[in-house]
């Protein structure tokens, strides 16, 4: 049985979304990002969302994102930058993992201005977010929201 969605939660989301966008970063960048991110923690419903938020774009063929090629379909070296803060930003903490390294964190701001950065890290946490509200709720894959 779902229970109806809390009306300050929700607003808050969007909020944290809309500051995401507001960055001047790509939206299918953000889409590649939230999708690799989403595929490191096995979040299907969230892989499904992505595969066809990024094909709906026209920019992505959706053969190569069902076979999850997407990432390598990137946006030149923002993309790879981009998604390798993801590999690296969602680490168990308690594992001890380094996380971003520097290397990893100049090769991406290497590609961004100064606002860009902030916009990709909020993506990889609000996705670490969805990603653990699906296996909470036990959400399966064939949605798009």
């Amino acid at each position: 049985m779902e229970s109806p969605a809390n009306a300050d939660v929700t607003t808050a989301i969007q909020h944290l979304c809309k500051a995401m966008h507001s960055g001047g970063v790509d939206p299918l960048l953000l889409e590649l990002v939230h999708l690799r991110a989403s595929q490191i923690n096995g979040c299907s419903p969230c892989v499904f969302a992505g595969v066809a938020s990024a094909t709906k774009q026209g920019r992505v063929r959706r053969a190569a994102a069902q076979r999850g090629d997407l990432v390598r379909e990137a946006l030149l070296h923002r993309g790879r930058a981009g998604c390798a803060r993801a590999d690296r930003g969602r680490p168990r903490i308690q594992d001890g993992a380094p996380g971003v390294t520097d290397e990893i964190w100049d090769a991406a701001t290497a590609h961004f201005d100064e606002e860009q950065p902030s916009s990709v890290i909020l993506n990889i946490a609000l996705t670490n977010f969805y990603n653990r509200i699906n296996r909470t709720v036990r959400e399966q894959a064939g949605k798009t929201w």
